[in-house]
């Protein structure tokens, strides 16, 4: 289908601003992309439900409403897709990241993602593959495999919002959803060439129940995948505001699309190229250190500094598992209240490592959770105090290039970089520091190692200062230009 090709990298901008003008129908939008779906997604592994019915009712309705001149939101008849983990759109199966025992269960209510996305006129085509509970920095599990990374399928997308990644990045969808709590929408975008945005804590509400503040321990955010700093504002501005749902969440009205328009000329910019603490492939940290020079392109002072940090990056990367697995023995014990018996009956559903912090978790104290709370403020009060003297802080998003996708559903990265060993579930992130924190932070296209394999840059801004990170963004943007990198996963056999 020609008009497939032809859409598949018009960015979210561009494409509703053809919809609106009815130069494009929500109708034969959702049907090429569907099209093109049906002709890669085997290659790459990025969508593991299809919605295509109810996508395309609601793009029916979409053209009605275009057509009878109603109000339209800011991204109708655009379609997207949504993450399979907590992420629920009623009547779909959620399989909280491929876990075989919730292979046919299907919740009757809407995540925060699906009911503000649609809210805007957005479609949602599908789901998308991620990792058994998000508890991983790749994107595989036993009941789907690996998501394969569309600029060499050979290697991993990174996760947990990998088949995310992996749609936006081979053009089967301009935006998807993504949710971080120690990188997942920053660690996929990395190593998939795009730009990923973990707003501030609050800014996007994230809903939990039965327990409201399960979102907090780390922080736990929703976010969005895209090509363009722009399309990220987008989602940003319809995604952000007050939900009551959400006792975190942040009432406050930004306007995140004129924040692309600001200048950074004079702002102080913190480069750390390690965070004091990770070790970094040299290839990364190459591309990395020639990326940042933009910013002094801009008119802005980039100074190398120490963050200050003391601890040992395998004692910090076990600090998040600690502190995240209470969230996952909750869901279980949840679930085991319903009949369902995770650990004792369907242990094989799930990869040896993470069973491992589940037994751990359920010894863990609360001496032991004290702990590690007083080591993450040690981790958010570095970042601060960086950020009283400077505007933001630029890191790698992460210390490898993609790993080799494995043959037996348990993809985990590296167990070593530069002779030094690292946790292979997440030590090998720059990312989970601001989960810790709270402070928005991005992921952008900083370059290619041999000239195919993406690397990602950090962008960490003060608390509540969005628009700073997107104004930072746009800029490097406009000055280092990443598109024709996509012509690298377009070209690819299929």
């Amino acid at each position: 289908m020609e008009l497939a090709n032809e859409l598949a990298y018009m960015t979210v901008a561009e494409l509703s601003t053809r919809i609106r003008r009815r130069e494009l129908s929500p109708v034969e939008v959702v049907e090429a992309f569907i099209h093109r779906i049906e002709e890669r997604n085997k290659s790459i592994n990025a969508f593991v439900y299809f919605g295509y019915e109810d996508a395309r009712r609601r793009a029916k309705d979409a053209e009605r409403a275009l057509m009878s001149g109603e109000e339209i939101g800011l991204l109708h008849g655009v379609p997207t897709a949504m993450k399979d983990l907590f992420d629920f759109y009623p009547g779909w199966v959620s399989t909280f990241g491929g876990i075989k025992a919730f292979k046919d269960f299907v919740p009757d209510f809407y995540c925060v993602y699906a009911e503000r996305i649609e809210k805007a006129g957005a479609i949602i085509l599908g789901k998308t593959n991620s990792p058994v509970m998000g508890f991983r920095g790749t994107c595989d599990n036993y009941l789907f495999g690996p998501s394969r990374n569309p600029f060499d399928v050979s290697k991993n997308t990174g996760g947990s919002s990998g088949g995310s990644a992996a749609a936006v990045a081979d053009g089967l969808v301009p935006i998807a959803e993504g949710t971080d709590g120690g990188g997942s929408i920053r660690i996929p975008a990395a190593w998939c060439g795009l730009y990923g945005y973990k707003a501030s804590f609050g800014r996007i509400p994230f809903v939990t129940r039965p327990n409201a503040f399960g979102g907090s321990m780390p922080f736990l955010f929703e976010g969005t995948l895209t090509r363009t700093v722009e399309d990220a504002a987008l989602g940003l501005s319809v995604l952000s505001g007050y939900d009551p749902r959400d006792p975190f969440s942040v009432d406050e009205d930004v306007d995140f699309m004129a924040a692309l328009r600001r200048s950074i000329k004079g702002w102080k910019i913190a480069y750390s190229p390690n965070f004091d603490v990770f070790p970094v492939d040299n290839r990364v940290s190459e591309v990395v250190a020639n990326a940042v020079k933009a910013f002094e392109e801009a008119g802005a002072h980039v100074e190398e500094v120490k963050m200050g940090i003391k601890r040992n990056q395998r004692e910090l990367s076990d600090v998040w598992c600690r502190l995240i697995i209470p969230i996952n023995i909750e869901f279980f014990e949840n679930f085991k209240q319903q009949g369902i018996d995770i650990l004792k009956d369907h242990r094989d559903d799930l990869p040896p490592q993470y069973i491992e912090w589940l037994e751990k978790g359920y010894r863990m104290t609360i001496l032991d959770l004290i702990r590690d709370q007083q080591i993450r403020t040690e981790i958010h009060d570095a970042i601060q105090n960086v950020l009283e003297d400077y505007d933001l802080i630029i890191t790698p998003t992460v210390a490898c290039p993609p790993v080799d996708n494995a043959d037996d559903g348990n993809t985990v990265g590296p167990t070593h970089i530069n002779g030094e060993e690292v946790d292979p579930l997440i030590g090998w992130c720059l990312t989970y520091f601001t989960n810790f924190s709270g402070h928005p932070s991005a992921s952008i296209p900083a370059g290619l190692i041999e000239n195919k394999l993406p690397v990602g840059m950090q962008i960490i801004g003060k608390r509540y200062a969005d628009a700073d990170v997107l104004a930072a963004s746009a800029t490097f943007e406009r000055i280092k230009p990443w598109y024709d990198i996509y012509k690298i996963c377009e070209s690819r056999p299929i």
